[in-house]
């Protein structure tokens, strides 16, 4: 969707105040998609804001019925990870006696728990196929995603679902 100039630049002095975490050095991509579909009243506007921040890429998606307010939830999500990013980046660098001497951000409301850990891991043979077959093997088992070795370059691939029902496919370069 346009946006007005003072919703763009609402957009890039909060962004660019998000970016505080990291020196202030941020660039971020910053996009506002109207739903047309009409049982979704609550989330018409959809605000993405993707951008690369201590070697990671940091995404965040918010909805809410205007534009103003999808922009302000997402913000808050972006500031939230940005923080959460910074902390783990934080106390990877620290030794084992001094990572808990210093809380790095005390009034954080998040739960400041450990990260992700791997519960389960999944072994198949792979054999290769094209893409067209990757696409229905993984229609066929029902999952959001396929992980497959590309007869046609010999490389690992991933297929997917795109959010607007196409299919897209990650190659390596």
């Amino acid at each position: 969707m346009q946006v007005g100039d003072d919703l763009a630049e609402i957009a890039t002095a909060k962004v660019g105040h998000a970016g505080r975490f990291f020196d202030g050095t941020l660039s971020a991509d910053v996009e506002f998609e109207v739903r047309h579909n009409p049982r979704i009243a609550e989330g018409r506007i959809l605000v993405e804001i993707t951008c690369l921040a201590g070697g990671q890429i940091v995404r965040v998606v918010a909805s809410a019925v205007d534009d103003r307010s999808a922009l302000d939830l997402a913000i808050d999500k972006f500031e939230r990870r940005l923080r959460k990013l910074k902390e783990r980046l934080i106390q990877r660098t620290r030794t084992a006696d001094h990572k808990h001497l210093n809380d790095v951000f005390p009034d954080s409301d998040e739960e400041t728990g450990d990260a992700p850990q791997i519960v389960r891991t999944k072994r198949f043979a792979m054999r290769p196929m094209t893409p067209e077959e990757a696409s229905l093997q993984m229609e066929m088992i029902g999952h959001d995603f396929f992980f497959f070795l590309n007869a046609e370059t010999g490389r690992h691939n991933v297929l997917y679902h795109r959010r607007d029902g196409q299919q897209g496919l990650i190659e390596p370069e």
